[in-house]
């Protein structure tokens, strides 16, 4: 049996937000057309890749297509709605570009056991302008950055302390205290 096919064209709202305390936070993508409200729930790293290549698609965009590359910045709310009843969670994750309409289409897709057919996956694609898009990466990058400390060393999330969870294979197991210049 095929998923459900979600297209919100164009999105009249979109954002992204986590809820719950740094290291146990849920990330959600939001997005609304009309009444129609669409929650996904998504792990920070996606949340970080989409926002960045967002941010690199709108420079592509602007070189290749100039003529919509000058727009107004959204300072709008970008807090999530309520009730939060996500769909799915997130599986994959693509960007498209409807040129006659210059608007950009993040398509969402389920994540699902690796039995399950990959037919049966939802998916939801969002039309979105660019004001938007630049409104979306530059909140996401925000909400990312609330988290946990990053070991410079090895990459891991660091705990109140400055220590890594779990083992830093870069401190060879010295304790030694890691200073941010």
């Amino acid at each position: 049996m095929p998923g459900r096919s979600i297209d919100l064209n164009p999105v009249s709202r979109i954002t992204v937000g986590a809820i719950g305390k740094p290291g146990q936070r849920t990330f959600y993508i939001q997005a609304r057309k009309g009444t129609e409200l669409v929650t996904l729930v998504c792990e920070k790293e996606q949340v970080s890749a989409l926002c960045m290549a967002l941010e690199q698609w709108l420079e592509e965009l602007r070189v290749k297509y100039p003529k919509g590359a000058k727009f107004s910045r959204l300072e709008i709310d970008m807090e999530l709605e309520q009730p939060l009843a996500p769909l799915f969670r997130v599986g994959q994750m693509g960007l498209g570009y409807d040129e006659k309409n210059d608007l950009t289409v993040i398509v969402l897709t389920e994540l699902l056991p690796e039995d399950v057919n990959p037919d049966e996956a939802s998916s939801v694609r969002l039309f979105c302008s660019r004001a938007q898009i630049e409104a979306f990466s530059r909140h996401g990058l925000q909400v990312v950055a609330k988290g946990r400390p990053i070991c410079p060393l090895c990459g891991k999330p660091m705990d109140a302390d400055g220590e890594v969870q779990g083992f830093c294979p870069r401190r060879n197991g010295h304790s030694d205290e890691i200073v941010f210049a």
